[in-house]
């Protein structure tokens, strides 16, 4: 059986990294620019064929994949006159692998299926150095019969491929994660910066906390910056850790609840913000507490 022709929008690092591995799996890959030019020019550089517009990607796939920051970018990629949906063979899949609302997804999913098309939900776990070697966790939902269409494709990228149910499950899972791990990096980030306060080494800190039950990899990631000066073991920005754990609230709002836990996070996150760690990974945010600490 051949393969199925790949649309591809959203060339960031995680995104990049997918395509390479699509590429190494001999894929054909239609592209098109978001905002980088040094990863589509690499694709172009080994066979990937660029197009102006969203429409022209779909147009060309079989299976079209957004890797895109937020629920409005994806948006704007599917609809209009030069989004997706008006490019979409019939048929085709469309698959967000973002981090995106559940609700944005649902809507979306029903604009797809008119149009002759399926939409699947498919964010991912892990990192790019995981997409270059095809390890990544993705958690699919949406239409059975089309995730099992594209599943053997999912399988080049991922070690872990999950199908979770109806349209937005994938995205739910996601954003639960997402809150959960970046609530718990913030908390590893103020014991440390604690710790500073109470004369107590970092390094003892984690090595006692590590030998109990609080012991996680997030722990890992956060000591490694914290302890051992690596702020890339945990490659997530502030800012998108944030839009995350921004997303997770929404979602509690759109089902008439409030989350009594996310706030505490994400309030921290957003001062160190305004304070100019946007950019910073999320580990790094041990300074904003310990510097927070000190302002006092």
């Amino acid at each position: 059986m051949s393969q199925p022709k790949i649309g591809f929008i959203g060339l960031g690092l995680m995104g990049a990294a997918m395509v390479g591995r699509l590429q190494d799996k001999g894929y054909d890959l239609t592209i098109t620019a978001n905002r980088s030019r040094a990863p589509i020019d690499a694709a172009v550089a080994r066979g990937a064929v660029e197009v102006a517009t969203a429409r022209d990607v779909a147009a060309a796939s079989d299976i079209v994949m957004l890797c895109m920051d937020t629920s409005n970018s994806v948006e704007a990629r599917m609809r209009g006159a030069d989004g997706v949906i008006a490019g979409l063979k019939e048929g085709a899949v469309v698959i967000d692998f973002g981090t995106s609302l559940p609700g944005s997804t649902r809507t979306l999913a029903g604009e797809v299926a008119a149009a002759g098309g399926q939409y699947l939900d498919g964010p991912l776990g892990r990192t790019p150095a995981h997409a270059k070697d095809g390890l990544l966790n993705i958690m699919s939902a949406g239409d059975k019969a089309a995730f099992d269409k594209i599943e053997p494709t999912l399988q080049d990228l991922g070690e872990n491929v999950y199908h979770l149910g109806a349209s937005g499950a994938g995205h739910t899972l996601k954003l639960l994660n997402n809150f959960y791990n970046m609530t718990c990096a913030n908390a590893m980030g103020e014991a440390f910066a604690m710790a500073d306060q109470a004369g107590l080494k970092r390094a003892d800190v984690y090595d006692v906390m590590a030998a109990g039950p609080g012991k996680s990899i997030m722990m890992d990631l956060v000591k490694g910056y914290a302890v051992d000066n690596n702020a890339n073991m945990l490659e997530f920005a502030v800012k998108n850790a944030s839009k995350d754990v921004g997303y997770y609230t929404q979602m509690c709002t759109d089902a008439g609840l409030t989350s009594k836990m996310a706030s505490s996070a994400n309030n921290a996150m957003l001062e160190a913000i305004e304070q100019g760690y946007g950019e910073r990974m999320v580990s790094e945010m041990v300074d904003f507490y310990a510097e927070n600490f000190n302002a006092k």
